[in-house]
Protein backbone atom coordinates (compact mmCIF):
# COMPACT_ATOMS: atom_id res chain seq x y z
CA UNK A 1 0.00 0.00 0.00
CA UNK A 2 1.22 3.59 -0.54
CA UNK A 3 2.13 5.29 2.44
CA UNK A 4 0.24 8.72 1.50
CA UNK A 5 -1.95 10.02 -1.21
CA UNK A 6 -4.08 12.92 -1.37
CA UNK A 7 -7.85 13.50 -0.08
CA UNK A 8 -7.55 10.24 2.17
CA UNK A 9 -10.98 11.63 3.65
CA UNK A 10 -12.92 11.94 0.91
CA UNK A 11 -11.23 8.46 -0.83
CA UNK A 12 -12.80 6.86 2.68
CA UNK A 13 -15.84 9.04 2.25
CA UNK A 14 -16.31 7.58 -1.17
CA UNK A 15 -15.32 3.86 -0.57
CA UNK A 16 -17.78 4.19 2.47
CA UNK A 17 -20.87 5.11 0.39
CA UNK A 18 -20.12 2.82 -2.76
CA UNK A 19 -20.10 -0.19 0.08
CA UNK A 20 -23.11 1.67 2.05
CA UNK A 21 -24.66 1.35 -1.27
CA UNK A 22 -23.66 -2.50 -2.55
CA UNK A 23 -23.77 -3.96 0.84
CA UNK A 24 -26.18 -1.89 3.19
CA UNK A 25 -24.59 0.08 6.23
CA UNK A 26 -24.82 -3.19 8.77
CA UNK A 27 -22.85 -5.37 6.25
CA UNK A 28 -20.23 -3.11 5.89
CA UNK A 29 -16.93 -3.28 7.72
CA UNK A 30 -14.56 -0.16 8.29
CA UNK A 31 -11.46 -3.15 6.83
CA UNK A 32 -13.58 -2.90 3.62
CA UNK A 33 -13.86 1.11 3.53
CA UNK A 34 -10.25 1.11 4.20
CA UNK A 35 -9.25 -1.64 1.36
CA UNK A 36 -11.88 -0.05 -1.10
CA UNK A 37 -9.91 3.57 0.01
CA UNK A 38 -6.59 2.00 -1.14
CA UNK A 39 -5.76 2.62 2.82
CA UNK A 40 -5.44 1.16 6.26
CA UNK A 41 -7.43 1.21 8.73
CA UNK A 42 -5.63 2.91 10.82
CA UNK A 43 -5.68 5.82 8.35
CA UNK A 44 -9.54 5.40 8.78
CA UNK A 45 -9.29 5.81 12.69
CA UNK A 46 -7.55 8.82 11.93
CA UNK A 47 -10.63 10.72 9.79
CA UNK A 48 -13.29 8.97 11.70
CA UNK A 49 -14.24 7.70 15.28
CA UNK A 50 -16.55 4.98 13.27
CA UNK A 51 -18.19 4.04 10.44
CA UNK A 52 -21.07 6.14 11.26
CA UNK A 53 -18.96 9.18 11.71
CA UNK A 54 -18.56 8.89 7.74
CA UNK A 55 -22.03 10.20 7.13
CA UNK A 56 -22.15 12.55 10.85
CA UNK A 57 -18.95 13.84 10.86
CA UNK A 58 -19.96 17.11 8.95
CA UNK A 59 -22.62 17.76 11.53
CA UNK A 60 -20.72 20.01 13.84
CA UNK A 61 -19.40 22.36 11.03
CA UNK A 62 -22.80 22.97 9.67
CA UNK A 63 -24.53 23.59 12.85
CA UNK A 64 -21.61 26.09 13.33
CA UNK A 65 -22.09 27.41 10.01
CA UNK A 66 -26.03 28.09 10.46
CA UNK A 67 -25.61 29.13 14.15
CA UNK A 68 -22.90 31.82 12.77
CA UNK A 69 -25.37 32.63 10.27
CA UNK A 70 -28.02 33.40 12.80
CA UNK A 71 -25.29 35.41 14.81
CA UNK A 72 -24.56 37.72 12.15
CA UNK A 73 -28.10 38.58 10.97
CA UNK A 74 -28.67 42.03 10.69
CA UNK A 75 -29.89 42.95 14.38
CA UNK A 76 -33.13 44.26 12.75
CA UNK A 77 -33.34 40.66 10.85
CA UNK A 78 -37.03 39.11 12.25
CA UNK A 79 -36.21 35.78 14.30
CA UNK A 80 -37.24 33.99 11.27
CA UNK A 81 -35.51 35.62 8.56
CA UNK A 82 -31.54 35.45 10.90
CA UNK A 83 -32.99 31.05 10.70
CA UNK A 84 -33.29 31.64 7.27
CA UNK A 85 -30.38 33.05 6.44
CA UNK A 86 -28.80 29.88 8.41
CA UNK A 87 -31.09 27.95 6.01
CA UNK A 88 -29.43 29.94 2.71
CA UNK A 89 -26.16 29.10 4.26
CA UNK A 90 -26.36 25.77 4.60
CA UNK A 91 -28.06 25.08 1.61
CA UNK A 92 -25.06 27.09 -0.14
CA UNK A 93 -22.40 24.42 1.72
CA UNK A 94 -25.03 21.19 0.88
CA UNK A 95 -24.99 22.48 -2.91
CA UNK A 96 -21.59 21.51 -3.42
CA UNK A 97 -21.88 18.53 -1.97
CA UNK A 98 -25.18 17.02 -3.37
CA UNK A 99 -23.98 13.47 -4.60
CA UNK A 100 -22.45 13.27 -1.35
CA UNK A 101 -26.16 14.47 0.52
CA UNK A 102 -27.98 12.25 -1.77
CA UNK A 103 -25.74 9.20 -1.14
CA UNK A 104 -25.72 9.99 2.45
CA UNK A 105 -29.47 10.35 2.30
CA UNK A 106 -30.25 6.87 1.10
CA UNK A 107 -28.14 5.17 2.98
CA UNK A 108 -29.56 6.79 6.06
CA UNK A 109 -33.13 6.27 5.09
CA UNK A 110 -32.52 2.52 4.63
CA UNK A 111 -31.49 2.09 8.39
CA UNK A 112 -33.59 2.63 11.50
CA UNK A 113 -30.16 3.31 13.67
CA UNK A 114 -28.87 5.97 11.07
CA UNK A 115 -32.49 7.44 10.83
CA UNK A 116 -32.36 7.76 14.91
CA UNK A 117 -29.14 9.43 14.89
CA UNK A 118 -30.05 11.83 12.24
CA UNK A 119 -32.86 13.16 14.10
CA UNK A 120 -30.76 13.39 17.28
CA UNK A 121 -28.68 15.87 14.67
CA UNK A 122 -31.61 17.45 13.70
CA UNK A 123 -32.99 18.19 17.40
CA UNK A 124 -29.26 19.44 18.57
CA UNK A 125 -29.43 21.53 15.32
CA UNK A 126 -32.66 23.30 16.29
CA UNK A 127 -31.30 23.24 20.02
CA UNK A 128 -28.28 25.34 18.71
CA UNK A 129 -30.50 27.78 16.40
CA UNK A 130 -32.93 28.42 19.68
CA UNK A 131 -29.78 29.05 21.66
CA UNK A 132 -28.17 31.61 19.22
CA UNK A 133 -31.75 33.53 18.64
CA UNK A 134 -31.86 33.66 22.38
CA UNK A 135 -27.93 35.36 22.15
CA UNK A 136 -29.76 37.96 19.65
CA UNK A 137 -32.55 38.93 22.95
CA UNK A 138 -35.14 35.84 21.55
CA UNK A 139 -37.05 34.58 24.26
CA UNK A 140 -38.83 31.50 24.87
CA UNK A 141 -40.91 29.94 23.30
CA UNK A 142 -40.63 32.00 20.38
CA UNK A 143 -36.78 31.12 20.17
CA UNK A 144 -37.69 27.81 20.34
CA UNK A 145 -40.44 27.83 18.53
CA UNK A 146 -38.63 29.29 15.41
CA UNK A 147 -35.71 27.43 15.71
CA UNK A 148 -38.03 24.05 15.33
CA UNK A 149 -39.99 25.50 12.37
CA UNK A 150 -36.64 26.49 10.70
CA UNK A 151 -35.22 22.91 10.86
CA UNK A 152 -38.53 21.83 10.01
CA UNK A 153 -37.89 23.65 6.70
CA UNK A 154 -34.24 22.43 6.32
CA UNK A 155 -35.54 18.48 6.86
CA UNK A 156 -38.45 18.85 3.96
CA UNK A 157 -36.24 20.85 1.74
CA UNK A 158 -33.26 19.26 2.09
CA UNK A 159 -35.60 15.80 1.49
CA UNK A 160 -36.97 17.34 -1.73
CA UNK A 161 -33.80 18.13 -3.23
CA UNK A 162 -31.91 15.26 -3.17
CA UNK A 163 -34.96 12.85 -4.38
CA UNK A 164 -35.43 15.54 -7.14
CA UNK A 165 -34.83 14.25 -10.49
CA UNK A 166 -33.40 17.43 -11.87
CA UNK A 167 -30.40 19.52 -9.43
CA UNK A 168 -32.20 22.20 -8.23
CA UNK A 169 -30.62 25.05 -6.04
CA UNK A 170 -30.91 23.80 -2.40
CA UNK A 171 -30.97 27.52 -1.30
CA UNK A 172 -33.69 28.33 -3.77
CA UNK A 173 -36.01 24.84 -2.45
CA UNK A 174 -35.14 26.18 0.95
CA UNK A 175 -36.59 29.90 0.52
CA UNK A 176 -39.41 28.04 -1.75
CA UNK A 177 -40.34 25.90 1.67
CA UNK A 178 -39.96 28.36 3.89
CA UNK A 179 -42.44 30.94 1.73
CA UNK A 180 -45.34 27.95 1.76
CA UNK A 181 -44.78 27.52 5.37
CA UNK A 182 -45.64 31.49 6.12
CA UNK A 183 -48.01 31.42 3.53
CA UNK A 184 -49.91 28.18 5.54
CA UNK A 185 -49.09 30.70 9.24
CA UNK A 186 -50.86 33.24 7.11
CA UNK A 187 -53.24 31.41 5.95
CA UNK A 188 -53.28 32.24 2.41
Amino acid sequence: MVRWQPDSRGRLEQAALALYGERGFENTTVAEIAERAGLTERTFFRHFADKREVLFGGAGLLQGLMVSAVAGAPATAAPIDAVMAALTAAGNLLQQRRDFARQRHAVIVANAELRERELIKMATLASALADALRGRGVTDPAASLTAEAGVAVFRVAFERWVEAADPSDLPSVMRSSFDELKAVTAGE
